[in-house]
Order: structure tokens, then C-alpha cells, then sequence
């Protein structure tokens, strides 16, 4: 922990503050904004890609997690200091860092589709400054944050052939589904029946299992909106910017209201299930995937007439 040691001697207020913003590239929010801006408004494929990068990106993450149990910088020494604007996102374990593996998978995903070369080295340098920014912050190692950033950078070159083949095959993507939901299911079994140690700490037990549930409710809602919206849908991102801005802002509001307007309901009943993280997840990518793209249309004669 020599390395974090010294980034800890030259932090200030200035840097804090910078890499505290560079560090929100990895966050869920972020991801979500990414994706679903590429998504509705630029190539449902690349979406996809983009999705099963994270997929993959994010069970591989979190049953390392739970596997390795490494705690936080500050567990390891109580004597060193985090940047505290960083705790909140700091949740589980530490090895690997699921920011590294979201900002390198995300924007590493967008730089490998593209071939526009300044569009890439911003994605590289995104990821980097985010990569970066986690052990500035002091919430990960040098070891947390490379190997997800390895990891990621593996899942981009390993998924991209296969999505660009299974985009234009319904059956191929029928059986990378499946792929998928199998190992939804195999890390669901793992984080909430294996036989882990009496030394287990249950604040990063519980949320390794909670993230299990939301990840199977999303792919399992990405299942059922993929062949809805296949085949009843069909919706086309073409729109002029503006009401592109507009798709977007609308889109993620309304799915943030679903997903935080579930947690409340489900609150307000004492309905505490930890399969409640799974039913939220579910309809906010049901939502993302069939019910908002219904507008979109809409959204194209705006477009139009004002053209």
C-alpha cells in the first residue's frame, strides 16, 4: 500500500474534488446514461454490446468479491484516511474495483466499436483518470483496480465478435441469452446458499447478495424486452439532436422514478425480500427496453417537422 500512502501525502481540496467527479464514471448512474444514450439513440447493437460487456464485467466482479474477501485500504490500517466524499460509494469488498470495471468496460466498449480516433482516446482517458481516481480517493489498491481494468479490457475483445454475430441472429442471441442467464443463476446460488466463513463481514455479504438479485432481474428483464421489442417494437434511434436530448432525459427520469419509487413502495409495506432488488431491476430494464421506445416515434416527427 506504499503507492496509496503517498497519493494520501498529496491530496488537497483541488484534487478531491477533481477525482471525486472523475471517479462518478463508474458509477450505476453513469452506466446508465451511457448505455441507454446508445441504446435509443445510436445503434441498438452496440447496446447490447455495451450491456453484455457489463454483464459479464459485473458477475466476474462481484463473485471475486465475494470469493477473496479482501477488505478496504482503511479496514487493513485504521490509520490511514480516505477522501470521505468517497465512502458512500465504497460498498463491499474491495478486490476487484467495481468502479474500474464499469468506467473501463463502458467507456473501453464504446472505444472499441467506434472507429472515430478522438472519440477513443477520450473513452481510454475517462477510464484511465477513473481507474485512478479510486486509489487517489484511497478506496482500492493498485491490485483492486488492475485487475478489473485487465478483466474488462479482456471482456471487450472477447464479446465484440460475438455480439456483432448474434445482433443479426436471432437464435445465436437466443443462445448468448441463455449463456447469460445461466450464469446469473450459477452467482445468485454462490452468494446466497455457498457455506461462507463465521469471519465473514454481513454488511459485504449482504451486499454481494443483493447485487446477485439485481443483476438476474436486469438480464431477465433485458430477456423479455429484447424479444418484445424484436418483435413487436422495432424502434429506430434516428431523431435530430434536440429531441435526441430530450429522449434521453426523459427516459432516464422516468426509470429512475420506477426504480426509486419501487424501493419506497416496497419500504412503506415492510416488504424487505432481498428479492426485491431483482423485481426493480426487472421493470426498469423491461421499461427501458419496450415502454419508453414507444415515443420514439413521436420523438422522430419532432425532429422533422422541425427540419
Amino acid at each position: 500500500m506504499s503507492f496509496l500512502y503517498w497519493l494520501e501525502s498529496i491530496r488537497c481540496p483541488f484534487l478531491d474534488a477533481v477525482m471525486q467527479a472523475f471517479t462518478c464514471f463508474g458509477e450505476e448512474l453513469a452506466f446508465l446514461l451511457l448505455a441507454l444514450t446508445i441504446f435509443w439513440c445510436v445503434s441498438k447493437e452496440e447496446g447490447y454490446y455495451l450491456l453484455f460487456v457489463g454483464f459479464f464485467g459485473t458477475v466476474l466482479n462481484q463473485f471475486l468479491k465475494l470469493l477473496c474477501r479482501i477488505p478496504r485500504p482503511w479496514v487493513r490500517d485504521p490509520s490511514f484516511t480516505i477522501v470521505e466524499s468517497a465512502r458512500s460509494g465504497a460498498g463491499g469488498y474491495s478486490f476487484p474495483s467495481g468502479h474500474t470495471q464499469n468506467a473501463v468496460g463502458t467507456l473501453g466498449g464504446i472505444a472499441r466499436w467506434h472507429k472515430n480516433r478522438a472519440l477513443r482516446i477520450v473513452c481510454i482517458v475517462l477510464a484511465a483518470l477513473t481507474a485512478f481516481s479510486r486509489m487517489y480517493l484511497g478506496v482500492h489498491t493498485p491490485l483492486d483496480v488492475s485487475v478489473a481494468a485487465v478483466t474488462a479490457v479482456v471482456l471487450i475483445f472477447v464479446i465484440y465478435p460475438i455480439v456483432r454475430s448474434a445482433a443479426e441472429d436471432p437464435k445465436k442471441m437466443a443462445v448468448l441469452l441463455g449463456v447469460m442467464t445461466v450464469v446469473a443463476l450459477a452467482y445468485v446460488i454462490y452468494a446466497n446458499f455457498a457455506r461462507f466463513p463465521a469471519d465473514v463481514d454481513p454488511d459485504n455479504l449482504f451486499e454481494g447478495r443483493k447485487n446477485s438479485c439485481s443483476l438476474l432481474g436486469a438480464l431477465l428483464g433485458f430477456c423479455v424486452g429484447y424479444t418484445l421489442e424484436r418483435k413487436y417494437i422495432r424502434f429506430e434511434t434516428k431523431a435530430v439532436w434536440w429531441a435526441q436530448v430530450l429522449k434521453v432525459l426523459g427516459g432516464a427520469a422516468l426509470l429512475l422514478a420506477v426504480k426509486q419509487g419501487l424501493k419506497l413502495l416496497f419500504a412503506a409495506v415492510g416488504f424487505t425480500w432481498i428479492g426485491t432488488h431483482a423485481i426493480r431491476y426487472f421493470f426498469v430494464v423491461l421499461l427501458a427496453a419496450t415502454v419508453w421506445p414507444l415515443t420514439f416515434r413521436w420523438f422522430a416527427q419532432l425532429g422533422r417537422k422541425q427540419a
